[in-house]
């Protein structure tokens, strides 16, 4: 092969690189315009509204259970058989109303046995009263037989054997009176204490018949005649509907907005297209170190016609009330670098705005800087189809 067919051979080579050069360029260039066009040009599907002046209700969400602020454990007090129950789930009862009876056969039996002992303590008694007065009487004759001895000894009229026994007949007198006296004292001792053995005895036996605490309701129903019980045994459980709350679970950051007082609103999940109000009663002083939560309690000012204690519900306690708030969706809030801020249309394509928050209610929010009246806010309508992007071109879906 001569030299100019090497030259040709050469050129034929670089221009075949060249070529493909030149194509890959053209591909990268499609691509890169097809990209500029996505983002610069293509429309994404957005929602939007205009933000505008109205007003707005800062609201703290909680989640937790309702709940009676009393209830009690109907339970005996001392062990024993039921024989009754009078009262079942759904019942409401009044303060003294019987609800349990336990077999009473023994202790009935009890508070007789002590009843009779008290009675014949009793009769020891008059029985020693009339002891103690006839050793009364005996000792009164001693002692004046006693004195007159003492002249007569005294003028030699009777020897000292017959003063000695006339010494002796009143010792003997006086110390049965004092045996008498002391007698009496120890049955008295005895009549106290049949006396409160019979309480003793009365009292278990009241314990058999079980008592409503209050007026209430019951919510469950734990035993049934026939069930051998002890003290803390669950018959029934009551509470008093008096004061119903939801204990709520509350973030702790929401601390320093809540007190005592502020009003809210009950969401039970039964019923989610309605609200109850309530009042905030009781605030916890401590946080679970875990979730870092603490208790609500928000008294319910009515209740839905279905309930249950434990059911769940979401309860917004309002922290507070601005008539002429600057408002936009709380969807359209996005966050760059931990600060707030929003996509604005402008002629048709996506600008950022950063912005500053005020109050934050149920579905809207308060921007207080960083955003005019009337600007079109926009959000995407499906975030599965992209994100927004500074400059990009926007298509609104409906205006909100």
């Amino acid at each position: 092969m001569g030299t100019d067919d090497r030259k040709r051979g050469a050129g034929r080579g670089l221009v075949k690189r060249a070529m493909a050069v030149g194509w890959k360029l053209a591909i990268l260039a499609a691509i890169a315009v097809f990209v500029v066009y996505r983002v610069r040009y293509a429309p994404i599907s957005v929602d939007s509204r205009a933000a505008a002046v109205g007003p707005i209700v800062s609201e703290v969400m909680g989640t937790g259970t309702l709940e009676a602020r009393v209830s009690a454990t109907i339970s005996p007090k001392i062990s024993g058989l039921v024989t009754q129950v009078l009262a079942d789930q759904g019942d409401r009862v009044a303060k003294g109303q019987v609800l349990a009876t336990l077999y009473d056969g023994d202790l009935r039996q009890q508070v007789k046995m002590a009843q009779a002992d008290l009675e014949t303590t009793k009769a020891g008694v008059d029985r020693a009263a009339a002891d103690i007065t006839g050793a009364e009487a005996t000792a009164v004759q001693a002692r004046a037989s006693y004195a007159r001895n003492v002249q007569l000894l005294s003028k030699k009229f009777i020897s000292d054997d017959d003063f000695d026994k006339a010494t002796q007949t009143r010792d003997v007198a006086e110390a049965q009176l004092k045996r008498a006296q002391l007698a009496k004292v120890e049955l008295e001792r005895q009549v106290l204490k049949a006396e409160e053995t019979l309480r003793y005895y009365q009292e278990l036996l009241a314990y058999t018949s079980i008592s409503s605490p209050f007026d209430g309701l019951i919510i469950h129903r734990g035993g049934e005649p026939g069930d051998v019980v002890v003290p803390g045994s669950e018959i029934l459980q009551i509470i008093s509907t008096d004061q119903m709350w939801v204990s709520a679970w509350v973030d702790e950051t929401a601390m320093a907005s809540l007190a005592v007082g502020q009003p809210a609103r009950i969401v039970f999940r039964s019923e989610p297209d309605k609200a109850c109000s309530g009042a905030v009663t009781r605030l916890a002083p401590s946080a679970d170190r875990e979730t870092r939560e603490f208790l609500v309690d928000v008294t319910a000012k009515d209740l839905p016609k279905a309930w249950a204690v434990g059911q769940r519900a979401e309860v917004y306690i309002q922290t507070a009330i601005k008539n002429d708030a600057l408002l936009v969706p709380q969807q359209a809030i996005a966050w760059r670098k931990g600060q707030p801020g929003l996509f604005v249309s402008n002629s048709g394509h996506a600008k950022w705005h950063n912005i500053t928050l005020g109050l934050r209610g149920a579905e809207a929010i308060e921007v207080t800087n960083g955003l005019t009246a009337g600007d079109l806010v926009v959000w995407p309508h499906d975030p599965k189809n992209g994100s927004l992007t500074e400059g990009r071109a926007v298509a609104p879906v409906s205006a909100k």
